[in-house]
């Protein structure tokens, strides 16, 4: 048991750093020692979520074994230690955690609402339309408001409906082969050329923004 909570503490100081973690006595499994992640939501209220344990009994139940190097009679084989491991602990918890913790504005890379494509006028559904596509075969969650509200009626929609960008579509955009982003915020981040907007995209994406 004492090896195993060395090897785990070895590791968290490997990954994590010395003195960035810290020993919760008594709260192992009864099977071995484990690491768990905690996480802290908007409320300040603590969840462990994520877990790593070691686990020493199952090999033993169902009699596990590997073939070591050794050639001397009686370690030709050895008990494995099983690790489990739990990413999110609880999906539901997990989804629940992120609900409250974001209020319903989730970060780009998480939001199921990420753009949503606005004309200013009918005359530009069709190229709404394509931009919409073009993003989507991007990987990117993105809808168009093709209905027949007044231009400022679609863009208050978008933003209590929570997507991150809005964006519109004029006779400028349409001849520039481009769009003018606002943000959930209601900030103007200007026009943008089509192929840049999915860079920036992508970026967010990768940066967990």
């Amino acid at each position: 048991w004492q090896r195993a909570e060395k090897a785990l503490a070895n590791a968290m100081d490997t990954f994590q750093g010395p003195g960035t973690w810290r020993e919760n006595p008594g709260d192992g499994a009864f099977y071995g020692p484990k690491i768990d992640i905690k996480v802290m939501d908007a409320m300040d209220r603590v969840h462990q979520c994520a877990t790593i344990q070691l686990d020493f009994q199952l090999p033993i139940r169902f009699d596990l074994q590997y073939t070591t190097d050794s050639k001397e009679k009686g370690q030709q084989f050895a008990r494995p230690v099983m690790v489990h491991r739990a990413m999110l602990g609880s999906v539901e918890r997990m989804f629940a955690i992120l609900c409250e913790h974001y209020g319903g504005k989730w970060p780009f890379w998480l939001s199921p609402r990420q753009a949503m494509v606005i004309p200013i006028h009918a005359d530009f559904n069709d190229f709404c339309s394509e931009v919409q596509q073009r993003l989507h075969k991007e990987g990117f969650y993105a809808d168009v408001d093709l209905s027949k509200e007044k231009f400022n009626k679609k863009v208050r929609t978008a933003q209590l409906a929570q997507y991150n960008l809005q964006l519109v579509v004029g006779k400028s955009e349409l001849e520039n082969g481009s769009v003018n982003i606002r943000t959930r915020e209601n900030e103007v981040k200007g026009e943008m050329k089509i192929e840049d907007l999915v860079a920036m995209m992508k970026q967010l994406d990768a940066e967990r923004k």
